[in-house]
């Protein structure tokens, strides 16, 4: 599905950042069949993955000052960073870097919600995001685990506007979020429960379309990736999540059965 606008409080976009980012390149453009393109020492080799010319997500080398682990974050669209970023704070959230412009692309920051979930936020100029998402080999879904689903959704609810439908069976436990922007689900939220080991923390998790999951779980391991979860139906398909090789996690799924 081609994009040529995100509404606003939707995730429009995905970036690695890796302390490997030659070996990520090699691992996800022969995984997903990616065309990279590093945009440069001016831009820190903040790398573009395109599909049929259309930008699917991208990657940058980790800096040197950032604590945390290898990993994808997910963007959300705004119509202001500068207030969102205020918003963020107002509502217990941590802005952990300050709104900037990112050449003439857009203007971003990046947060994390009061239960530990690191997200950014995106409010385009030239750049809107995902050109192509929903279709193999691109970005399908993005979903929040988190072990205080209430206190999470409470934040997010007040910062980007979201409505919550909850799902599971009649007067049994909620067993699963979507997260809707007008009418149109655009993210879901799972709550991590004793089964997860402790020390993960609340995370969004990045999931891209395939055609195959069994096929794309073994390529995962093949490019030298560490698959977690095996191939699994579950109610919109199939799904495998695992590590690349720098440890930074993401999921596949087939949609439909």
């Amino acid at each position: 599905m081609e994009m040529t606008s995100y509404e606003p409080g939707s995730p429009s976009w995905v970036d690695l950042s890796t302390p490997d980012i030659a070996d990520a390149v090699r691992y996800y453009s022969g995984l997903f069949g990616w065309n990279p393109e590093d945009q440069g020492e001016e831009a820190g080799h903040y790398t573009m993955f395109k599909r049929n010319g259309k930008n699917v997500c991208a990657a940058s080398p980790k800096r040197p000052d950032d604590p945390g682990p290898p990993a994808w974050t997910t963007y959300f669209t705004v119509d202001d960073a500068d207030a969102t970023a205020q918003k963020i704070t107002a509502n217990n959230g941590t802005v952990l870097a300050a709104p900037f412009d990112v050449f003439d692309a857009g203007r971003m920051a990046v947060a994390m919600d009061p239960t530990g979930g690191v997200f950014a936020i995106w409010q385009p100029n030239q750049h809107i995001g995902a050109q192509l998402i929903y279709e193999p080999n691109t970005l399908g879904w993005n979903e929040l685990t988190t072990r205080d689903v209430d206190r999470a959704l409470a934040f997010y609810t007040a910062v980007f506007g979201w409505t919550v439908a909850a799902h599971g069976p009649p007067a049994g436990p909620v067993m699963y979020r979507e997260i809707q922007v007008g009418d149109r689900t655009v993210a879901g939220c799972m709550e991590m429960d004793d089964k997860w080991p402790a020390e993960v923390p609340t995370h969004w998790m990045v999931y891209f379309v395939v055609d195959d999951c069994d096929a794309m779980a073994a390529k995962m391991s093949e490019l030298g990736g560490t698959v977690m979860v095996p191939p699994t139906d579950i109610e919109p398909g199939r799904f495998a999540m695992g590590f690349d090789p720098q440890g930074a996690a993401f999921s596949v799924i087939r949609m439909g059965h």
